[in-house]
C-alpha cells in the first residue's frame, strides 16, 4: 500500500468509528515485531504506550532504502504504527525528509481525532524515522 492508496481508503470511510477500526485492522496486519528487538536501543521516547521501530537498509541501484518495523503493546497505537510505517517504509534518506506528513494526517483527518498523547507519540515516531535517515546522509 502507498499513501495515495492510504487516502484513498480512508475518504471511503463514512465516520470515525469506521475509521479506528481500519486503524486497528491495519495494526492487526503488521508483521510480528520479534520479541528481541523489544530492547531499549529500539523503543521510541516520548510515546504513552510502548513502541518499538527497527530500521533496515537495503542497497538499490539508485542508493540506500530505509524500511521500517514496529510494535507496540496498544491496539490503536499499532494502527498508527503501521500508517507511519506505510508513509515511510522503502523510501531512501532524502526523501523520508521530504514528507510532510502534517499534510498527510490533515488529508486523512487523522490529526483532529487523535489525543494530545497519542499526537505526541505519532510525532515521536516520525522525529524518530528522521533521525535514521538523517544519520544515513550525515
Amino acid at each position: 500500500m502507498n499513501i495515495e492508496e492510504l487516502e484513498e481508503n480512508f475518504d471511503c470511510l463514512d465516520d470515525w468509528e469506521d475509521k479506528y477500526r481500519y486503524i486497528i485492522e491495519l495494526g492487526e496486519k503488521l508483521a510480528p515485531l520479534s520479541p528481541e528487538l523489544h530492547t531499549p536501543e529500539w523503543k521510541v521516547k516520548g510515546c504513552q504506550s510502548q513502541v518499538w521501530l527497527v530500521p533496515k537498509i537495503t542497497e538499490s541501484k539508485n542508493g540506500k532504502i530505509l524500511d521500517f518495523f514496529g510494535d507496540s503493546d496498544a491496539v490503536i497505537v499499532k494502527g498508527i504504527i503501521a500508517i507511519v510505517l506505510i508513509i515511510y517504509s522503502s523510501k531512501s534518506p532524502q526523501e523520508i525528509l521530504k514528507i510532510n506528513i502534517e499534510d498527510i494526517f490533515n488529508k486523512i483527518g487523522l490529526q483532529e481525532h487523535l489525543s494530545p498523547n497519542r499526537r505526541n507519540g505519532l510525532f515521536s515516531m516520525v522525529e524518530k524515522i528522521k533521525s535514521y535517515a538523517r544519520e544515513m546522509i550525515e
